[in-house]
């Protein structure tokens, strides 16, 4: 791997994070100056703040794992494939954290309106880290990566799957 240049530190990362905060700013601004209807179901703003919380905290826990606890930066410069701490829970954690807070924000308004955003963050995320960092990992680790991609997922954080034949 050393023959291989190494991937940006940040990646897509700076894009997506501002394209995402961007639509959730504008978002809030507008349903707070009561530019956007608002659909709201008075017994769900409890649960809503709490998973919105849930979610906020969570992006945090993720966040602190994938950058400082495996501390990324180090093995991006080292050109290594990092499949532990964070990521081997999910492929892109930076991401998906950057994600689960945009959604707390969308879900501590309560207005339900907001919520179709969340799908649409997520459809962001995959598309764009499929047609890139995807691409440039599976280049430059092949099968490692492409395993790895069968195991974890992209987004959402689970318990990795196990390959067939492994205990």
């Amino acid at each position: 791997m050393e023959d291989k240049k190494p991937l940006s530190q940040y990646g897509i990362g700076p894009y997506y994070a501002a394209l995402m905060f961007a639509l959730t700013l504008a978002a809030l601004l507008l349903n707070q100056f009561g530019m956007l209807p608002v659909l709201h179901f008075p017994p769900v703003v409890l649960p809503l703040k709490l998973l919105a919380a849930a979610c906020i905290i969570a992006a945090a826990l993720l966040w602190v794992n994938a950058v400082i606890t495996t501390k990324i930066a180090q093995h991006i410069r080292r050109n290594e494939l990092v499949t532990s701490g964070a990521y081997a829970w999910v492929r892109n954690p930076i991401y998906s954290a950057i994600m689960f807070l945009m959604w707390g924000l969308l879900l501590w308004s309560g207005n339900l309106l907001l919520l179709l955003l969340c799908p649409v963050y997520h459809l962001l995320m995959m598309v764009m880290v499929k047609r890139t960092e995807e691409k440039w990992l599976a280049a430059l680790y092949g099968k490692a990566y492409l395993d790895y991609c069968k195991k974890v997922n992209r987004c959402i954080p689970w318990i990795p799957r196990r390959k067939e034949g492994e205990s």
